[in-house]
């Protein structure tokens, strides 16, 4: 009678475990749902991590209980080989190369600090931060706000080369930004519908070669401070089991307004790369407002290298919000470039994102 029992506990258990290995496989490749035309559905990469888990806890239980079913959890891992390494890369770090560019991509929150409330000390600590650092390329985004001119005046001391991009109205302006220690050529925006959001082409010439690099900020998902609890308030009653039926309704519906906004975005930066990047280097860097289960983040590296994924390890949080932690920030480069030891700052605490740094090669893969 016991032997029957447990042989049909383990026959529950592991048929939900293969239930879940093919959910997972469904998720890893929800990035292929276009947004537009499905915005719910495209939702579902956010849920990614939260499989992971659920698959890791099934190899230790089966570790614990019978180990030869472990094989069951750790073939759902390969077979899910791509979208894991997506949302969690593990490279193995190399000695990045004298002559390598650093690249850097960050959302400065206007300079306002890093949660709601305003942060005076947050330009000062950003500013000294880029001393520190040095970054050769610095692309900034929602690069405006109170003390604009005394803060470019500041960067100017620190950056040989400095220009800007402004999108939205008066009330809701983002600033799209690059700092540079290489001439900058000219610039190009790059044409799509949004209220406060943008993106922009700034045609560096880099040691005699003409780089594009291509600054974004994607739209937002423009969840209020009362939204952001009730996000927290949904993942902790998914943590226990339970469900906040309404939150979750409002909470959705509001990313996949966002989200289907975005997906036309996407689109029109991608062909704008597609055109130039047989003809000119190009490096694309940003805020995406995106997973990395996403169509924002797959259609934008078709054709290039996601620098986080080819190089970096673990999860890459940056986006610093409690109950957020997701990465969403990118620096991505065509096949001119071999990127080294991509990852994200953690040490400042300035904005609600965190730096994303990356250091770039000229030359091509073996």
């Amino acid at each position: 009678m016991i032997s029957q029992l447990k042989s049909f506990t383990r026959k529950m258990v592991a048929g939900a475990n293969v239930a879940t290995i093919i959910i997972m496989l469904i998720v890893g490749f929800s990035d292929y749902v276009n947004p537009a035309n499905h915005p719910l559905l495209s939702l579902v990469g956010l849920t990614f991590p939260l499989l992971l888990v659920v698959n890791l806890g099934f190899l230790v239980f089966w570790l614990i209980f019978c180990k030869r079913m472990a094989i069951i959890p750790f073939l759902g891992f390969i077979v899910a080989y791509a979208p894991v390494r997506t949302y969690i890369p593990f490279n193995i770090p190399h000695e990045t190369p004298i002559g390598a560019i650093k690249v850097m991509s960050y959302n400065v929150h206007g300079f306002n600090g890093r949660g709601s409330e305003h942060n005076p000390q947050a330009p000062e600590d950003i500013i000294n931060y880029f001393k520190k650092t040095k970054p050769d390329i610095l692309c900034l985004q929602e690069d405006c706000g109170w003390i604009q001119t005394t803060i470019e005046n500041r960067m100017d001391s620190i950056f040989a080369y400095h220009d800007k991009a402004v999108f939205g109205e008066s009330h809701i302006l983002n600033g799209i930004s690059i700092y540079s220690r290489f001439p900058i050529i000219k610039k190009e925006t790059i044409p799509y519908e949004s209220k406060g959001n943008g993106s922009c082409a700034f045609y560096l010439d880099i040691n005699g070669k003409t780089v594009v690099v291509v600054n974004n900020h994607f739209e937002s998902n423009c969840l209020t401070a009362d939204d952001k609890t009730r996000y927290k308030t949904i993942i902790k009653k998914a943590m226990e089991g339970e469900t906040a039926k309404s939150d979750t309704r409002y909470i959705a519906t509001k990313l996949a307004e966002a989200s289907k906004r975005r997906a036309p975005q996407v689109d029109a930066v991608h062909e704008y790369v597609e055109r130039i990047r047989k003809k000119y280097p190009v490096i694309v860097t940003g805020d995406f407002n995106d997973n990395p289960i996403s169509y924002t983040r797959r259609v934008m590296a078709k054709g290039l290298t996601d620098c986080y994924v080819e190089t970096a390890r673990g999860l890459g949080l940056s986006y610093n919000q409690k109950g957020f932690f997701v990465r969403i920030d990118n620096i991505m480069c065509s096949d001119h470039f071999i990127p080294y030891n991509c990852h994200v700052d953690d040490k400042i605490t300035a904005s609600d994102h965190n730096p994303i740094i990356s250091w770039l090669k000229f030359g091509y893969k073996p």
